[in-house]
Parts: C-alpha cells; structure tokens; sequence
C-alpha cells in the first residue's frame, strides 16, 4: 500500500503515531475548523427572524442564506478532495481555513440580504475546501489507537456543532454582545479562525499523494453540474411546490453522474488522473460505508429541523428554549462520542449497528411521549427518548466515518474523503426533501394542533431508516469477518 509524502520529520519506531499531526495541538486545529463548519449548518437558523427584520430580506432571500451555504458545501467537496492530493492537504486547509473566515466577516458585517447570500455561498466554497483535507489528514497523520481517538474526538465535534447550534445561536442572540444581534452567529467564526490559522505552521505538517496528479479539469466540471442538478432541487423543490424544472433538474443529475462516471472510468483506464477514481467502489468497505453514511445523515439533518419545529411551531417554545429541549440530545451524544473509541475497542464491529438501534429505541420512546403528551403535555416526557438518540448518535458518527475511510489507499485517501463528505451533504438535502413530503403533508395549514401527529409520522421514517442502518452495518461486520476468516 502506497503511503502519503509528509514534510514532517520521521517519527522512531518508539514514537507513538501522532506525532505526525504534531498531536494535541494538530487535531485541536482541525477540530476548531470542524466545529465552525458544523456550527454554521445549524447556527443560521435561529438568526434568520432577527436578520430578516433587520434586512428587510424577503423569502427568497432568506431561503438562499441558508441553501446557497448547503449548495457551495456539496458541489466544491470532491474536487477540494482531490486539490488536497495534488496542492497539499495542510496547504489546501489553510486557505479554506483562511477564506471561511474572513467569508465568516463578510456575513456578520453584511449590509444587504444579496450581500449576506453572496458571503454564504463563498462561505459554503471555503468550508467544502476544508471539510476533505481534515478526514485525509485524519487519516494520514495518525493510525492505530490515535487514529481511533482523533475520529472519536472528530465526531464528538461535528455532533456538538449540530446539536447544540441552535442553543449557542439563541445565547448569543438574546446576550446581544456589543449589539451585535444576529450578527454574532457569523463573527464568532472570526477569533476561532484567526487563532487556529496561526497554529496551523507548527501544528499540521504537509502530506499529498505520492505521485502528483494533474486536475481533471472535465470532471471537475461535470461533478460540480451534476451535484448541482441535484442537490439544488432537493433543497428548494418542497418549497416551491415541485415544479417542472425541480424534476428536470433530478432527471438531469442522473444523466451527468453517468456521463461523469464513464469519464472517470475512461481517464482512469488510459492511465490518467480523474477526479475521482472508481475503483473506490470496488472496495466493500468503502462503499458499504459510503452507503451507511448516505443513510444515517438522510435521517440526521431532517430529525434536527422537525424537532425545531415541534418545538417552536406545535409547543410554542422561543429560539432559546427550544435549544434548551436540545441538550437532552447533547447530554446522551457527550456521554457517548467523549469515549467512543474505546467503546469501539469493546464492542469491535457491532458499535455502528448498536448505535443505531440506541437511536431507534429513542425514536421510538419520543414517538410515545409525543402521542401521550399532544400539545399541551409536559415537555419532560420527551426526555428519555432524546437522551437515547443522543447515545446512538454518539455511538455511530466517529466510528462509521471510521468505516468508510479506514481501507482506502494513501493515494486516494483524499478523493475518498470528498466523496465522503459530499454524501454527508447530498444526504441531509435529501432527506429534508423526503421528511417535508411526511412532515408538511400532515401539517398541512400549519394550525399548532397538527404539529405532534405530523412530528410523529417523521419519527416513523426515521426510526425506518435507523432499523436499515443497524441492519447494513451488521452485514458489514458479518461479511469483514467472514473474509478475514
């Protein structure tokens, strides 16, 4: 197996592995990067009323604030994957780093609703080139139980952002810090992006392919149309009603992902250097993990934005005290993802599977609870049941990534890391696009009354997909030992 180049000095065999990412403070650089990105998914959406009044912005609008951020993210990931191979992947880093921030300034300081949408859409360029250089690295610079512990503390980041950015955005508002208002949700970014851009030099050394390779200019074009076609109506098609153009749109991405992948598989063959090299799909492992991911994250997202909505919409509760309901999930997810590389180290390949169905007897107690409760119940109910999804949560993010990447060669490690991560977006989008066609179905005209029946019908397809993510999962395990047997 071929092994990254790295400027950093050999390490002794004595060593332990992380010294090739310089240890703590390398990991805790990637880990400030991580948590913006994460943060930033969820953060905006409790600015949005205050930002709104404050722009005068119309609907339109506010819906690109927060699609135009989801569409950059998932149309730049695969080719930044591939930029980390050829550039260097601390390089690559470092200008994602240094562009999400000051892109970060640009939306707390904008003055207009089209400047705002402008800064989220290059915020969204600036996060897609960091987000695949943090699982190469990941991946490259440490190994063995480091590597296992740089993944769980990776997960834990990436779930603290999701589950309590709501509650950070609704503290920082209602502080009001220098009068800031809504603007605080975009400027914190600032002083955590200038402080780790600083500790980049001594914290990352530099790793790339071993053997440069040329950008595929083609099938950068064709992935980042298709990707498009894609993910753009999935994010607006439910809003808009599903015109024509939405299931062009879809039809479309089919064509360009197979003329995308003939291309690959064509460049590959005579010897060139696609985007993305298909032979990753060949790998069981990687693309069973590809698959798990696409399902876990379809479910992920969409849960986060009818719970809000239960919350805010069917109970009443502000901003605040919705994110406040949010830390039953945040307390079981730190219970979990704080030690999840040792959990794996226990329970070995059954971690993923056991993780989901925690999530699935959560869905489950919180699809009860909300029956019993209707609209006028006590909240206390819902408790148990967010507490257990926040363990399975815990259980699963860290060690699927694991999965999916853990078998993949050095030479491809970034490209693979694009994919991987442009799943976790094309995901969400899909199935917030799926839970709108459940959710606002049985909402219908939107009177508070309907919110715990149509809230409960989106727990049944998400409980759904948490029985198939424990059931491939454990196909995975079984198949991995029985190949090694």
């Amino acid at each position: 197996m071929a092994s990254a180049t790295s400027t950093l000095p050999s390490a002794t065999p004595a060593d332990p592995p992380a010294v090739a990412g310089r240890s703590g403070l390398g990991l805790l650089v990637l880990l400030a990067a991580t948590f913006m990105t994460s943060l930033d998914v969820f953060i905006v959406n409790v600015a949005i009323p205050a930002l709104q009044t404050d722009l005068h912005a119309g609907s339109a609008a506010i819906q690109w604030v927060v699609a135009g951020f989801g569409l950059a993210v998932a149309t730049g990931l695969i080719t930044a994957g591939r930029l980390g191979d050829i550039h260097g992947r601390r390089r690559m880093f470092s200008v994602g780093l240094a562009l999400f921030t000051a892109t970060s300034a640009a939306c707390g300081l904008a003055p207009t609703a089209g400047t705002l949408v402008t800064a989220r859409v290059l915020q969204g360029l600036s996060a897609a080139l960091m987000g695949p250089q943090v699982l190469a690295i990941l991946q490259t610079a440490w190994s063995g139980k480091a590597q296992a512990r740089a993944f769980g503390m990776y997960g834990m980041t990436m779930g603290v952002g999701a589950v309590f950015g709501q509650l950070i955005g609704g503290l920082l508002i209602k502080a009001d810090v220098l009068g800031l208002g809504w603007r605080a949700c975009f400027l914190i970014n600032v002083p955590i992006g200038l402080a780790a851009l600083a500790a980049v030099p001594r914290a990352l050394g530099e790793s790339r392919a071993p053997r440069r390779p040329r950008l595929d200019f083609t099938g950068v074009a064709l992935s980042t149309a298709a990707t498009v076609a894609l993910v753009l109506p999935l994010i607006q098609g439910r809003e808009l009603g599903w015109p024509a153009w939405t299931w062009a749109c879809l039809a479309g991405s089919v064509v360009l992902f197979a003329v995308f992948t003939a291309h690959q598989r064509r460049l590959g063959a005579a010897g060139g250097d696609p985007v993305l090299d298909t032979t990753l799909f060949r790998q069981r492992g990687f693309a069973t993990g590809a698959f798990a991911q696409l399902v876990f994250w379809t479910g992920q997202g969409s849960f986060f934005l009818i719970l809000a909505l239960y919350l805010q919409a069917g109970r009443g509760l502000d901003a605040l005290g919705s994110g406040v309901v949010f830390l039953a999930i945040g307390a079981g997810y730190l219970l979990t993802s704080t030690g999840a590389h040792r959990i794996a180290e226990r329970l070995g390949k059954v971690t993923v599977p056991a993780g989901a169905l925690f999530m699935a007897a959560g869905l489950g107690a919180l699809w009860a609870a909300v029956h019993a409760s209707g609209t006028t119940g006590t909240l206390w109910g819902l408790v148990p049941g967010l507490f257990l999804d926040g363990v399975g949560m815990g259980l699963v993010i860290a060690p699927l990534t694991h999965t999916a990447l853990g078998t993949v060669p050095a030479h491809l490690v970034g490209a693979a890391s694009g994919v991987v991560a442009t799943i976790q977006q094309v995901s969400g989008a899909l199935g917030i696009a799926l839970i709108g066609i459940v959710f606002y179905g049985a909402v219908g005209a939107g009177a508070p009354a309907r919110y715990p029946h149509a809230f409960g019908l989106g727990l049944l397809f998400l409980l759904g997909l948490e029985l198939l993510l424990a059931a491939l999962t454990t196909w995975l395990a079984v198949a991995r030992g029985a190949a090694k047997r």
